[in-house]
């Protein structure tokens, strides 16, 4: 799959992981949920999304890349990962993940960076 930066390059890449929906299916996620929050231990980094974004059938938590264990470089131990979101979205170091009835924010779009950050 394809990963896009906010910075112009693009990388091909084999993500391995659960995909999202499954993890979704497992904790009964309640029909309010219309975002989730991303959260990563580093530094209370977190990015969220919209619900639909994250169901998409190619957004996985990733524990992989390229056939290897994620090394701490690409967010191991885990990390979300989707084609549909530009990198910044694709928290790393990933801790939680929150389903919201509501917008929040993130690390990058409260900086100025557009909230979707989609490609």
């Amino acid at each position: 799959m394809n990963h896009y930066c906010v910075e112009g390059w693009t990388a091909v890449e084999t993500w391995t992981g659960v995909a999202f929906t499954e993890l979704a299916k497992l904790v009964r996620v309640t029909p309010d949920a219309h975002y989730v929050d991303f959260q990563s231990f580093d530094d209370d980094y977190h990015e969220s999304w919209d619900i639909e974004s994250a169901m998409h059938p190619q957004t996985v938590v990733a524990y992989g890349l390229d056939g290897k264990m994620l090394e701490p470089a690409h967010g191991a131990p885990a990390r979300v990962y989707s084609p549909v979101k530009l990198g910044y979205k694709n928290t790393k170091y990933l801790t939680k993940i929150v389903f919201m009835p509501e917008m929040n924010g993130g690390y990058w779009s409260d900086q100025g960076y557009e909230w979707y950050g989609g490609v």
